[in-house]
């Protein structure tokens, strides 16, 4: 750093880190209902966790091995905080696997 921004070294240590390799082994989605048809009924926390189940069932990946779960939702009202996160609990995973829940509305 030059002289003249700072009078010291820095006492500040940085360390950086190297990301792990990121794959996506799969991504698939719910059915598409229609208004108050058929899933009307089915939470939508409910669908995602069917949805994780069936990705870790189709692939063979343990659910120790999932470092993280990003799901969609567009209408979250009513479905309580981060649904991903309550979708990837009720599917089995550990408590350690974060989730985000992402709201991208069309409009």
């Amino acid at each position: 750093m030059p002289a003249y921004l700072c009078q010291h070294e820095p006492s500040i240590t940085m360390r950086i880190s190297t990301m792990q390799d990121v794959v996506i082994v799969a991504a698939t989605r719910t059915a598409v209902g229609s208004f108050q048809g058929s899933l009307a009924a089915v939470a939508a926390v409910d669908l995602g966790a069917a949805v994780i189940r069936q990705l870790l069932a189709q692939t063979g990946v343990d659910g120790a091995q999932v470092d993280e779960v990003i799901m969609g939702q567009v209408l979250t009202a009513g479905a309580g905080q981060n649904p991903a996160r309550q979708a990837a609990i009720k599917a089995g995973l550990p408590f350690s696997v974060p989730a985000m829940t992402l709201n991208r509305a069309a409009c």
